[in-house]
């Protein structure tokens, strides 16, 4: 998914965020339930760039009908290295509906469990803050999901 690749490439938070869904689900390695909705999904990917250093895709697969990608990474959380895969899943309207994500090996992902966690309040807050914006041009009726409920995990990636 090129544009999608190009954009965290870039660090270019805007453009990866226009390229969710509203119904996106992301779906952590760390964490055992999902994350519904773009405002959290969006914070937790700006979350994951402040404690991934040298990130850098290293292969792109693409299914049959262009809507399934993978993305493999390569990047370090502290002083380790860790080896990744987003998997990416396109609506009708190409927009990414479905992310989830894995990592290797396990000492890299406790690591990233930890880093992501010590970000947790700031990303429950920027997604609060964004959902907040949403609802205000929202249409009546349309509900917009802030936060993760509360028996999610506290590690969001």
């Amino acid at each position: 998914m090129k544009p999608f690749r190009q954009a965290v490439e870039a660090n270019d938070h805007a453009a990866i965020e226009a390229l969710l869904a509203e119904d996106v689900v992301f779906t952590s390695p760390v964490a055992f339930k999902p994350y519904p909705g773009k405002a959290i999904t969006a914070a937790i990917l700006r979350g994951v760039s402040r404690v991934l250093t040298d990130f850098r895709y290293v292969r792109e697969i693409t299914g049959e009908d262009g809507r399934d990608h993978a993305l493999v990474f390569e990047a370090r959380v502290g002083d380790r290295a860790i080896t990744g895969c987003d998997f990416l899943h396109l609506n009708e309207q190409g927009l990414i509906d479905d992310f989830m994500v894995m990592v290797r090996p396990l000492s890299a992902a406790q690591a990233l469990s930890e880093a992501m966690g010590a970000q947790f309040e700031r990303i429950a807050t920027e997604a609060a803050g964004a959902a907040t914006t949403s609802a205000a041009g929202a249409e009546p009726g349309v509900s917009v999901a802030t936060t993760p409920s509360s028996s999610a995990p506290a590690t969001p990636a």
